[in-house]
């Protein structure tokens, strides 16, 4: 990944072969790769460097990870932030999004995990952007985590659903053609009856007027 490799990645990891094992493959693709053995330590190494992303551990002594991202957030917002946790729960997943992580990934943490989240860390950074579409102030969608959140709560999504929420979702700013969306939604085949059923199950989901059918072309996402 030649995008890669000016980006400053700090990775933090208590536990030395993993940090270690982590920062040498990193280190194929990126010249600027830190390292920091616990919360307290990541967090004077994110003061002195100001890295892209961060690659954090959730478990991890002194200062945990989730407290680590909270002190970091107070005053940074944009700064791409990827957490590797053995366990993902409800509470966990609304603090994703409270926290604006790129992504979360589950433990062992490989190749094929970790490269398509650095891309799209990299996309957000080149865009300056972020991974939370704000639909209203109670009602957030995560593009990333594919999480979609009302007042606190995760509302569950079929899989149509989300994969039309997540296309409407990362080009809020045009209208998605029916063949855009048959083919990233259906794959390439759908019928009229399926389309409506998705998005009037999208409809009762979302806030009123959040999705919004353009006459003759597709739909397209109102957010704020």
């Amino acid at each position: 990944m030649e995008a890669l490799k000016n980006i400053k990645i700090l990775y933090i990891e208590d536990e030395d072969f993993i940090r270690e094992s982590a920062v040498e493959y990193l280190e194929f693709y990126c010249d600027h790769v830190y390292e920091a053995i616990d919360g307290l330590d990541g967090y004077e190494k994110y003061r002195q460097v100001k890295p892209d992303i961060i690659i954090c551990d959730i478990m991890m002594p002194r200062l945990n990870g989730l407290e680590l991202i909270e002190k970091i957030r107070k005053t940074d917002k944009t700064t791409q932030i990827i957490v590797a946790t053995a366990r993902i729960d409800t509470d966990f997943l609304l603090k994703a999004v409270e926290l604006r992580l790129v992504k979360y990934l589950t433990k062992p943490i490989t190749e094929d995990k970790l490269l398509p989240v650095l891309a799209e860390a990299i996309t957000l950074i080149k865009n300056e952007n972020t991974n939370i579409v704000n639909f209203d102030n109670n009602c957030q969608f995560d593009t990333l985590n594919k999480t979609l959140l009302q007042e606190n709560k995760i509302i569950k999504l079929t899989k149509k659903e989300r994969l039309f929420l997540e296309i409407c979702a990362k080009n809020t700013n045009r209208v998605l053609t029916y063949n855009e969306l048959e083919n990233y939604v259906w794959e390439g085949y759908m019928t009229q009856d399926a389309m409506r059923s998705v998005v009037k199950e999208l409809r009762r989901k979302l806030p009123q007027n959040t999705l919004e059918n353009i006459s003759g072309i597709g739909y397209k996402l109102n957010i704020l």
